[in-house]
């Protein structure tokens, strides 16, 4: 776990600059409280505000971000309003609690910024009950969430926006259905459905400090739709809370609210939120348990059976999600996968068919946001995959098979790196063969997706590259000039076809011998390229259509 977070990529340091402007962002607007003359509970109010407007928000342009933080305080301020008003009517409180949590994560149909707002709304209720918040307390309350957020954006979008300089990140659209059938309704039903089952038990085992359990049973939910990938998510948030707390009898209770030490560690907590939340929920848990054990310290109610009290409203949070996942409308971990596999693969197709017809002299034609997209959805499938790698997922064979698909998979999108940068060079030169690559490999897609056409709502293919590739289908080809010796597709055949060859078969692509005198020209590396895109796709048809278990794609 250690390796796992230390070691981890981290490409143009941008987790670092996340985590770092964090730090700065959320110091600022707390210590503008501060100054501002606000209570301590204010401050707190405010931090969180700054915290979730940093860490929530993103949308895939810079103008997105900046229209999502402004509409934070939109949905924010009357549900705080709203908490506070129902502060001493527990049933209309609870119910009230309810209904934003389902319309919290209904939301999330609306891409990114419908979950940013869900998740400010259901943090402001929550942070009501976390301070007892009053009526009385509303005005200096809503003063620290506007000076948080605009503290927030000021650092963001003005001291620190280092995404300006970033290509936009792609966004895929959600899965598609009505009714029932929307992945985002049936969580929000279940979500209710757990969290009223953690408020229920919570309150028995604790009438002060029940929403622990809620918020458990809320953040277990969050980036998950599968109920593989919510029951590993709850087991990483109790590992992580039960670190933290063992932690917090080592730091926080120690300590009792110290000021200066109390600080330092809070935004060494805030560092940790930012910077490990790509890579390991256990270890942001960790930071978060520690993060709110050390405000209770400088609340003053900060002892030892309030950190168990703690470890038990999070366990029942925990098995509120679980029960929920597995026996309310329950979405299977291969119904999830195969989704994101297939527009993995035509996303494959996609780039190819860009890249094509970038080769074949189409100017407009881009295949490098194709890639990102692709980068992004290879992302999903691990995300959807990890409970079926899981080390304690007893099913070994379907983990074998998990793991192939994954590495075929990077297989793909490493073909695919390599086949853009060839077609950004200038002088690559179209060759027929390329073209005849790129009709066996959508053919393999083809195969592996069940036949799905380029009709399909989520299918990326535009048509300029279509007929970008069909006009090159119908240009003479270029004088043949395969690669010298040695430069052979990377598993061991030749990289050139000198004749159009029939769809790919399920043991691997058929590689046919150059012929030619040997000049080293740019199609070669295409070629290359191709044909070890065929070779992982053939592959592929084993893993995904294994008649054993459930199936990862289409049987």
């Amino acid at each position: 776990m250690l390796k796992r977070v230390f070691v981890a990529p981290d490409p143009g340091r941008a987790r670092l600059r996340f985590a770092v402007r964090a730090v700065l962002g959320i110091t600022a607007a707390v210590v503008l409280c501060g100054v501002a003359g606000l209570p301590l509970a204010a401050a707190v109010t405010g931090g969180l505000a700054a915290l979730l407007a940093l860490f929530t928000v993103t949308d895939a342009t810079v103008r997105g971000q900046a229209v999502t933080t402004a509409l934070l305080p939109c949905v924010g301020l009357p549900v705080l309003a709203a908490a506070a008003e129902l502060h001493d009517h527990p049933v209309a409180r609870d119910l009230t609690f309810l209904a934003v949590i389902g319309a919290g994560v209904y939301a999330r149909r609306w891409g990114p910024r419908g979950h940013s707002l869900g998740v400010f709304a259901f943090m402001t209720f929550f942070v009501a009950q976390f301070l007892h918040a009053t009526t009385d307390q509303l005005p200096e309350l809503y003063a620290a969430v506007v000076l948080s957020l605009l503290t927030a954006a000021t650092v963001r979008f003005g001291l620190w926006c280092y995404e300006r300089r970033l290509p936009p990140a792609p966004v895929p659209a959600p899965p598609a259905g009505t009714g029932l059938a929307r992945v985002t309704t049936r969580q929000a039903i279940q979500a209710t459905a757990g969290a009223g089952f953690a408020l229920v038990v919570g309150q028995l085992l604790s009438g002060q400090r029940w929403y622990w359990a809620v918020g458990a049973t809320w953040w277990i939910f969050v980036n998950t739709t599968s109920r593989g990938e919510t029951l590993v998510r709850g087991f990483r948030r109790v590992l992580g809370t039960v670190i933290g707390i063992g932690l917090g009898l080592l730091l926080a209770v120690p300590l009792d609210g110290a000021a200066l030490p109390t600080a330092a560690l809070l935004a060494l907590c805030v560092f940790g939120i930012f910077y490990t939340a790509a890579v390991s929920y256990t270890w942001m848990m960790l930071c978060v348990t520690l993060l709110a054990e050390l405000l209770y310290g400088l609340l003053g109610v900060l002892d030892p059976a309030l950190l168990a009290l703690r470890f038990a409203e999070t366990g029942v949070g925990a098995l509120g999600a679980v029960l929920a996942v597995l026996f309310v409308l329950p979405i299977t971990t291969h119904t999830v996968t195969d989704a994101w596999i297939q527009r993995a693969l035509r996303c494959v197709h996609a780039c190819t068919a860009e890249a094509a017809a970038r080769l074949a002299g189409d100017a407009h034609a881009d295949p490098a946001p194709r890639v990102a997209e692709l980068e992004h959805l290879l992302g999903r499938v691990r995300l959807s995959v990890a409970p079926l790698v899981h080390p304690l997922n007893p099913m070994l064979r379907r983990k074998r098979r998990a793991r192939r698909v994954l590495a075929l998979l990077d297989d793909c999108a490493r073909e695919i790196r390599g086949l853009t940068a060839v077609a950004a060079d200038p002088a690559a030169s179209h060759d027929a063969r390329l073209t005849t690559a790129c009709r066996r490999v959508e053919t393999a897609v083809e195969a592996l997706t069940g036949g799905s056409g380029h009709g399909r709502r989520d299918d990326p293919v535009p048509p300029t590259a279509r007929d970008a590739t069909d006009l090159a289908a119908r240009t003479p080809a270029a004088p043949a000039h395969p690669q010298g010796p040695g430069r052979t597709h990377p598993h061991g055949s030749a990289s050139a076809h000198p004749h159009d060859a029939a769809p790919v078969p399920s043991h691997g692509p058929a590689l046919d011998q150059p012929q030619g005198p040997t000049v080293a020209q740019p199609h070669g590396p295409a070629l290359a390229h191709l044909h070890g895109l065929e070779h992982a796709l053939a592959e592929l048809a084993s893993p995904l259509r294994a008649p054993s278990g459930s199936p990862l794609v289409g049987a």
